[in-house]
């Protein structure tokens, strides 16, 4: 069973920071650190601002990431995203700083985090970035699998 004793927020009523850098990601120990698997997380409802008009931008942001000895809890990150709101910062600064908060928080084996940003000004922008090696037999699911399933057809 997965140690429990040090997550503040799952369970319990929490609400969401009110910019990215109050945001807490908690992590828990993988019972499996001696498998290596591919944990892919979809927000599909994405939201954060334009710094320079103020305008709503939205993304769908998906990561990919196979757990070194920390996987991050799914509540956490949800407000960690939630605190983008009504934050101010560009497709790729975001998309960046996602990417580095996880990797500081759970020190993964691997890690993408996929930005994939509805049109301004009619032009889409998607971000990508990823650090560490995909180890061997791991497969990452196409991003065409990030539908509302998330990745199941």
């Amino acid at each position: 069973m997965t140690d429990q004793t040090d997550l503040t927020q799952l369970g319990k009523k929490a609400r969401i920071p009110k910019s990215p850098e109050k945001a807490i990601l908690e992590t828990f120990p993988n019972n499996n650190p001696g498998c290596d698997y591919v944990v892919r997380l979809t927000a599909p409802e994405f939201t954060t601002m334009c710094p320079i008009t103020g305008q709503p931008d939205f993304a769908k942001i998906v990561v990919d990431y196979v757990p070194g000895e920390r996987l991050v809890e799914s509540k956490s990150f949800k407000l960690f995203l939630g605190s983008f709101r009504n934050h101010g910062t560009f497709h790729e600064d975001c998309t960046v700083y996602i990417h580095n908060r996880l990797k500081e928080a759970m020190a993964p084996k691997f890690i993408r985090v996929t930005g994939l940003w509805n049109a301004r000004g009619g032009i889409t922008i998607d971000v990508v970035i990823e650090t560490g090696t995909l180890p061997a037999g791991c497969t990452i699911l196409p991003l065409n699998k990030t539908d509302y399933t998330s990745g199941r057809e």
